[in-house]
């Protein structure tokens, strides 16, 4: 029965009207509550993901955690590796970039996700580490990775380091951009990553971005990111092709108990093997799903709480440098990471 059938059964009986008709809101209310506790996150019913709320802990993860393709979700760590190294403060442009001939041809590609650039032109380094997460431009990652670290190979070891000294134990990099199969990972490794990466302000601010400038006047570089703007959203990167499917890092904010709470989910494997069209679709109804129903429910409803892990400390060993580069910034945060050869 409803509480307002209850409230006109107890207006029918004298006397006992108000005391009838608290006790149907009591038991209303707590058939509700065991109702929405009892209630699962629509998880997607193939692949894997996982959400976890700040200072509150993980709200669950579906899906076996194997190392899966994770084609652009890799230009997280891409992004995470050249702000360790180039620390960038709040409003900070950071060093200038110049396009190598590499960048420029690959700029021609029709094959993949590309930030037309020309050689020898300059770009601050802000302004270039928004070419590669919002249009998500492949070769504008590789101009990154070659430009910090000397070489891509180099580069990718760097990547690989800084995923271990962040515990992500079933994560592999072979590239910079997320083009080679080979760049791996899971759904739970990802928050860990998220969670870090997103306390840097510089990519905080990125990620955000729904738009950029493109050079030689080319127009606006629009985010990939569909939920962005939308139920909280303010981040994070997708990554969508045939072998690895729609992928899609999220980054949330909900309000709890008056505390604006930062949320992270990672949806893997939608649909992999076909198209991309698919494949996308796929993951964002899944994604958006996970988003409205975080933000809807409370979050006792959802999950037991328990503390979120902290990442792995770093290293006591002084991180190794390129010589000429990676001179921090007064006033900025650098990320942390382990020392390095090469």
């Amino acid at each position: 029965m409803s509480v307002h059938a209850f409230l006109r059964r107890s207006a029918e009986l004298p006397g006992r009207g108000l005391l009838a008709a608290s006790r149907a809101g009591d038991a209303a209310v707590a058939a509700a509550r065991r109702a929405v506790s009892t209630a699962p996150l629509p998880w997607p019913h193939e692949g894997q993901a996982s959400v976890e709320v700040e200072g509150f802990g993980s709200l669950g993860t579906v899906g076996e955690q194997i190392p899966v393709p994770i084609a652009s979700l890799t230009k997280v760590m891409t992004a995470y590796v050249v702000l360790r190294e180039h620390p960038l403060g709040p409003g900070d442009p950071g060093p200038v970039v110049r396009a190598d001939r590499a960048a420029a041809r690959e700029a021609g590609s029709t094959i993949e996700s590309v930030v037309p650039v020309k050689e020898g032109q300059e770009f601050p380094l802000r302004q270039l580490l928004a070419y590669m997460l919002i249009p998500s431009g492949n070769n504008i990652a590789r101009l990154l990775a070659r430009w910090t670290a000397g070489s891509e190979a180099a580069f990718v070891r760097w990547m690989n380091e800084a995923a271990a000294d962040l515990g992500m134990a079933r994560t592999t990099f072979t590239g910079s951009c997320g083009m080679d199969t080979g760049n791996t990972s899971t759904a739970t490794d990802l928050l860990v990553l998220a969670r870090t990466v997103m306390r840097d302000e510089a990519f905080r601010t990125i990620v955000a971005t729904p738009s950029v400038r493109l050079p030689g006047g080319r127009g606006e570089g629009l985010t990939t990111n569909r939920l962005l703007g939308r139920h909280g959203v303010v981040g994070l990167k997708t990554g969508t092709s045939t072998p690895a499917g729609g992928n899609v890092l999220w980054a949330a904010y909900k309000n709890v108990d008056g505390t604006r709470r930062l949320v992270l989910g990672a949806v893997l494997a939608q649909r992999s093997g076909c198209s991309p069209v698919r494949a996308r679709a796929a993951v964002w109804a899944h994604s958006r799903r996970l988003v409205e129903a975080v933000q809807r429910a409370p979050l006792d409803a959802l999950a037991t709480p328990r503390p979120s892990v902290p990442p792995a400390p770093p290293s006591p060993k002084p991180p190794a440098r390129v010589a000429g580069r990676g001179a921090g910034r007064g006033g900025a945060v650098a990320l942390t990471g382990r020392g390095r050869a090469g």
